[in-house]
């Protein structure tokens, strides 16, 4: 029988949760998603410290979505329906430079989103929420 109390969540990835192998180490299976963007975004790169995120990405190299003051400038990704206990498990496999957001989708509607947690204003954004 197949569960159906978990609500799904739309998280939008335009890094490393797209890599197969970051999605078997943090969800325990491959992801399906469907390719949109988020606007007002610009991409960069930070580099990340924390051992077990490099491992698992193969890189110690992320790319990163920073606001842009430019209304052209999108990021490409992918949208994935996951469970709440998925998020809560992207949510860990994420380091501190990023923090997660609900952003417009350009197809419509929203999605979760790791951005750089440094470029969001104290209060627009929600907080990550760890859930043991």
């Amino acid at each position: 029988m197949i569960e159906t109390t978990d609500a799904a969540e739309q998280l939008f990835s335009y890094g490393t949760l797209r890599q197969p192998e970051v999605q078997l180490t943090t969800f325990g299976r491959l992801l399906e998603g469907r390719e949109d963007s988020i606007v007002g975004y610009r991409l960069d790169v930070v580099a990340i410290t924390d051992p077990h995120v490099v491992a698992t990405s193969g890189s110690d190299a992320h790319p990163i979505a920073r606001p842009s003051d430019d209304p052209a400038d999108s990021v490409a990704g992918t949208v994935f329906s996951i469970t709440p206990q998925e998020l809560a498990a992207a949510d860990e496999y994420e380091v501190d430079d990023y923090v997660r957001v609900a952003v417009p989708l350009l197809s419509g509607g929203t999605a979760w989103v790791y951005v750089e947690a440094g470029a969001v204003e104290a209060g627009a954004a929600e907080s990550r929420v760890a859930e043991a």
